[in-house]
């Protein structure tokens, strides 16, 4: 945990559960831990792991089913995925788009450092395989 971050620790700790969702470590329709285990794995107090749990059971990623525990939803990948993505474009894009303003950046240059970007991203993929 960053407890510096301006970002909640509830929040930081529902994002690192959005990305083990992502990255396949927990899969659709499998338990994930008590809100006590990733309280201790995490070394932080179990009411801001409930915080966290609440939070992603309202946006419909993980549901609790009572006396067995936590499991990630169906379609949660799905849902995580979406929401980055509309959290980008909501907030992030109006930001790069001011500070682009602001330096005088054309979008020209974003799409051909996003050309580069992207050919060097599969070169390395191409290496790991």
């Amino acid at each position: 945990m960053e407890f510096s971050q301006p970002k909640g620790i509830y929040q930081q700790i529902a994002d690192q559960v959005c990305e083990r969702i992502l990255s396949g470590e927990w899969a659709a329709e499998e338990r994930i831990p008590s809100v006590r285990e990733l309280a201790v794995d995490m070394g932080v107090n179990p009411n801001t792991v409930a915080r966290s749990y609440q939070s992603l059971v309202d946006d419909m990623h993980i549901e609790n089913r009572r006396g067995i525990g936590y499991f990630v939803i169906q379609n949660a990948r799905e849902r995580i995925l979406e929401n980055m993505k509309n959290r980008f474009i909501n907030m992030e894009l109006p930001r790069l788009f001011r500070t682009m303003q602001k330096l005088g950046i054309k979008p020209e240059e974003i799409v051909q450092r996003y050309e580069q970007f992207s050919q060097s991203v599969q070169v390395s993929q191409g290496e790991k395989q």
